[in-house]
């Protein structure tokens, strides 16, 4: 194989491997990235064997041909590069990267021993809408968690209906829910659960570019095209959890908030709240809110916000950081926090969003 392409656009492509592969990883192959060139491209691809990526740049092939390389130094060694072109030639003794008077040899793993990842089959595919999904990603997967023993709660559900989609995470303590409403062209219910790695990668996809992307649900594994990439990922096999019923309905104490004070106000209370649980209390009053916390370790704090409240007094207790994640996403100036009494869970929403519909589920501390 040889050929010569831009560094800036394999640059590009190679950063988008990087939180593909693993660096410890017992699969030595899979620290790789395959490169194959052919025709005026070279197309690439790297896989955990959980989620994988193609992608492809322009380049001008000399020789047609594929190898590996090891991904995160291939990385480097391009991001290291003058700005100017790369040339790429294997032979008998390794790989030789060079460019300008660089020169180096780089040692490759056989092209047989890559794993063999299922093509896109263009049958029963959905259109999806960039925005929409990078606004869904965003205000979700941060609720997923990462170590738990229940493998499905270690992903997030997303359901694609003739004209909506919904993507639900949770990880027991809350749950965050977006609606959008949108003509997908799928004539059923299609109900999956994507895994934490794969929100996180289509989240990289989604900042750049524009134009819809198409979504593709095969026999084990999900397609999402990107402005020509395309992320694999394997479905998680498991039960999501009923989220309808964890949504409280007869939440009926209603507190509006602007949203920036709100969140100065947590961070600064939250400095002297208990290092492990986190723990800020919201002692709820006629005319105002009370956010306060206090550790035997370090002493105590308080905030006052004013709000319009008319209701009866309520304390309750929330871990300060899951109130900041939904206040760090959400882009509306106001919130509002539904409340019930001091030991059901709380709902948070953004007030006046455009083009979805936002719920965060928060259940209380006992402390």
């Amino acid at each position: 194989m040889e050929l010569v392409v831009r560094k800036n656009e394999l640059l590009r492509e190679l950063q988008l491997f990087q939180g593909i592969v693993e660096r410890k990883n017992t699969i030595p192959i899979l620290a790789n990235v395959l490169l194959e060139a052919k025709g005026d491209e070279v197309r690439m691809l790297a896989t955990d064997l959980e989620v994988a990526l193609r992608s492809r740049c322009q380049a001008a092939v000399a020789k047609s041909g594929s190898l590996t390389l090891p991904a995160k130094k291939l990385y480097e060694i391009v991001k290291a590069l003058p700005e100017t072109d790369v040339r790429i030639e294997q032979d008998r003794n390794g790989v030789k990267v060079a460019a300008d008077r660089f020169d180096s040899r780089m040692q490759t793993l056989p092209r047989e021993d890559f794993p063999t990842l299922p093509e896109v089959s263009g049958t029963s595919r959905a259109t999806l809408p960039r925005a929409a999904v990078r606004e869904m990603v965003a205000k979700t997967q941060y609720a997923i968690t990462g170590e738990d023993t229940r493998y499905f709660l270690n992903g997030a559900k997303f359901l694609l209906r003739p004209q909506s989609l919904t993507l639900v995470a949770t990880d027991g303590h809350r749950l965050a829910l977006v609606d959008v409403q949108h003509e997908t062209g799928v004539t059923q219910e299609v109900g999956v659960i994507l895994p934490k790695k794969t929100l996180l990668e289509l989240g990289k996809l989604l900042s750049e570019g524009e134009g819809d992307i198409q979504f593709e649900s095969g026999e084990n594994h999900l397609f999402f095209e990107v402005g020509g990439r395309v992320l694999i990922s394997r479905m998680i096999d498991g039960q999501f959890p009923a989220y309808e019923r964890v949504i409280p309905k007869g939440n009926d104490k209603t507190i509006e908030f602007d949203r920036e004070r709100l969140t100065s106000a947590v961070k600064r209370v939250a400095l002297l709240s208990n290092e492990r649980s986190r723990a800020v209390k919201f002692e709820v009053d006629k005319g105002k809110v009370e956010v306060t916390s206090s550790s035997s370790e370090f002493g105590e704090a308080h905030e006052q916000l004013p709000v319009e409240y008319s209701g009866p007094a309520l304390t309750i207790s929330f871990n300060a950081q899951y109130v900041l994640d939904f206040l760090n996403v959400v882009e509306t100036d106001i919130v509002s926090l539904s409340l019930k009494d001091d030991v059901s869970q709380a709902v948070m929403k953004p007030v006046g969003a455009q083009g979805y519909d936002y719920t965060y589920v928060i259940m209380p501390m006992r402390i």
